[in-house]
């Protein structure tokens, strides 16, 4: 009988060969400071497209030198980072993965030397600074940013983006009524808290018209937060504007106590993937082949993102075949070893 974490996937013209993706993690290994690939950047990827991971996604890309999370982050705000990233996509697909970049901004989780940007001027804790609250003209530098970096990402040759809503970072500020104290037409309602993140969806598509996906934090495990249910009426406006899949993650934006067990985020997915409806990913402590194809089995989401255990396992496609008692294909030079 056909697994379904091995069947494939398709999203607009772009068809994955199985469930499996590699979800974005920073590595923090841009160390000339400059946001451009390192050869760490050059085996770390492509390792995994051997591996038979059907899309891999590339960590929080900065679309802005102020939005790095780190001074170590890969960037995108330049024509410059165009060529490394293009080089990362074509160490890739001759391996059959497709290939996508997560366009970010930390916003007040930044913790570059350089000023801090956030809707309202609240630090995430003692230890990060107070942040600048945006003006109208800052957000609309941030949106156009978004864009810049959409045709950058097209020119690099991904095949897929996801904007980072997600992790307390800058849009996921503006979404929660927790960090965005707005009095403006950026803040208080749930329409005046997402307009930022139409504007980017928007400005995201006048260059680009492939696969787009968002990555939301949908419990803030606070009172007063955001949760799977609360995300439901933004969820149905991305899909309205084209959103083709909601990458399902939680907590971040404030400092918080989670219980983390395996699957602990999968019900999230599930809550926005039935009553939007829209595509969705589960993400959070997905470790073995019988977990992912009950989630998918169960039409609790439609891929499955996998991180540390990609970092254990960069061939855990092969683990989880075996597992499940499946056969698939691996590179040429890999099949002596494919039993």
């Amino acid at each position: 009988m056909a697994k379904k974490l091995f069947e494939p996937f398709t999203v607009k013209d772009v068809t994955f060969k199985n469930r499996i993706v590699m979800a974005p993690m920073c590595m923090y290994s841009s160390h000339n400071k400059d946001g451009k690939v390192q050869d760490w950047h050059r085996v770390h990827y492509p390792t995994r497209a051997v591996g038979q991971v059907g899309l891999i996604i590339l960590e929080a890309t900065a679309v802005q030198p102020e939005g790095r999370i780190s001074e170590e982050d890969l960037g995108i705000w330049s024509d410059e980072h165009v060529a490394g990233l293009k080089e990362l996509v074509d160490l890739m697909t001759p391996y059959g993965a497709k290939t996508g970049i997560q366009l970010a901004h930390a916003g007040r989780k930044s913790t570059v030397k350089k000023e801090t940007f956030a809707p309202s001027a609240i630090a995430f804790d003692e230890n990060y600074k107070t942040p600048t609250e945006m003006t109208k003209e800052d957000i609309a530098n941030t949106v156009q940013a978004f864009q810049d970096a959409a045709r950058r990402t097209k020119e690099a040759g991904f095949d897929v983006i996801e904007i980072h809503a997600a992790h307390g970072y800058l849009i996921n500020e503006f979404l929660s009524p927790l960090t965005n104290k707005r009095t403006d037409e950026y803040g208080g309602s749930d329409e005046n808290r997402y307009r930022i993140l139409r504007e980017i969806i928007d400005a995201i598509k006048k260059e680009w018209n492939g696969p787009l996906f968002v990555r939301i934090s949908a419990y803030d495990y606070t009172d007063g937060g955001m949760t799977a249910e609360k995300y439901v009426p933004m969820t149905k406006w991305m899909h309205e504007q084209g959103v083709d899949l909601v990458d399902v993650s939680s907590g971040a934006v404030v400092p918080a106590a989670i219980d983390a067990y395996p699957g602990y985020q999968v019900k999230f997915a599930e809550t926005i993937k039935h009553d939007t409806p829209i595509a969705t990913g589960a993400v959070g402590l997905i470790t073995t082949g019988i977990q992912a194809e009950e989630i998918l089995k169960n039409d609790r989401a439609d891929l499955v993102f996998l991180a540390r255990e990609l970092l254990r396992d960069p061939y855990w496609a092969y683990t989880a075949a075996k597992e499940l008692r499946v056969d698939i294909e691996s590179v040429k030079q890999y099949e002596r070893g494919w039993l």
